[in-house]
């Protein structure tokens, strides 16, 4: 990405290592606590405040082999749970999301008590029984991101790893990836793909990139979780498409050749720790800040797909900053 540019989003995106070198593991230590006294969390938002950011935590959480029971789903359906057992917490830039709103005054009418990562002075921020002010700051482009890095290390840092001895690291290595250059041979191949699959694991990286993906390079796109891409989906993919695989898991890799080029025709791309025999764009691997260092990789690649198409990526015609706003 060039820092000159003149489109908010990747200004914005540009800021997200700053502000991963800048932020402060301890602030979530009463928090964790008190999830330590129930053992069961419960982590709720829309779109890019949930996607990455609570399913990174789960993912590392599982690793670490974390005594807690972690949950996420969209406010609608944590509506219909009883979560009287759980630390209940949402994450909202916007702090506006009627969803999620909604969520925190039926549990504040349930007397449960409800834990928010939103703007100081929102309607979230005034409903919730704590919160913590996002200091990421506002974003004028319509996608998210700086935003979601923030809230992805609050989540993460009620697990109080030992991998944030690498955060300065994390920081840096998150700078190098947003300035590569993609090589023009990979955007070529995604600017005229009529669909872009992101396949990976269910830590929010490739569910994350397929939002991206409608806001940024105004491309339909789809998740595919795990090997999901491996299992019929083949049947009505079209010669064309791409599916970018990110971190692919090694023993598939020549299935993905196997199945998808060769059998379907279908063009694969990875984002990657190693070489593989796709075209691939290679990450650096740092414990604990793997699927952020991914993220950013995808968005570069995204910024990219969308200005060789010509496209104001700060802009969407239908899609809105906050989709469903109180």
């Amino acid at each position: 990405m060039d820092s000159k540019s003149p489109y908010s989003l990747v200004k914005e995106m540009l800021e997200a290592p700053g502000l991963m070198r800048r932020f402060d593991h301890a602030q979530t230590v009463a928090w964790a606590q008190a999830i330590d006294a129930k053992k069961r969390v419960f982590m709720t938002g829309e779109g890019a405040s949930r996607i990455f950011p609570a399913k990174n935590m789960i993912s590392l959480a599982l690793q670490k082999r974390s005594p807690w029971h972690i949950c996420t789903e969209g406010a609608r359906q944590a509506a219909e749970y009883d979560l009287k057992d759980f630390i209940v917490m949402g994450a909202s830039a916007s702090g506006r999301t009627r969803e999620l709103t909604g969520l925190f005054e039926k549990l504040k009418r349930e007397k449960i008590t409800a834990y928010g990562i939103t703007t100081a002075g929102s309607r979230l921020a005034e409903i919730a029984d704590h919160f913590i002010p996002l200091m990421s700051g506002p974003e004028k482009a319509t996608a998210a991101t700086k935003s979601v890095v923030e809230q992805a290390l609050l989540y993460q840092s009620l697990l109080r790893g030992d991998e944030w001895k690498n955060q300065g690291r994390a920081a840096d290595l998150c700078d190098d990836i947003l300035a590569q250059t993609i090589a023009p041979e990979i955007v070529d191949l995604l600017k005229g793909a009529p669909v872009i699959y992101f396949s990976g694991r269910n830590n929010g990286v490739a569910e994350e990139l397929a939002l991206k993906t409608n806001e940024i390079a105004h491309k339909m796109s789809s998740y595919l979780e795990g090997t999901y891409a491996l299992h019929g989906i083949e049947e009505v993919m079209q010669k064309g498409e791409v599916v970018v695989v990110v971190e692919p898991f090694k023993e598939e890799i020549e299935k993905y050749r196997e199945v998808l080029v060769k059998r379907a025709g279908i063009t694969v791309i990875a984002i990657s720790s190693y070489d593989t025999p796709f075209p691939t764009i290679k990450v650096p691997v740092l414990e604990g800040f793997n699927g952020y260092i991914q993220l950013l990789a995808g968005w570069n690649l995204l910024v990219a797909t969308g200005l060789a198409n010509g496209i104001d990526i700060d802009k969407t015609i239908r899609a809105r900053k906050v989709g469903n706003e109180i």
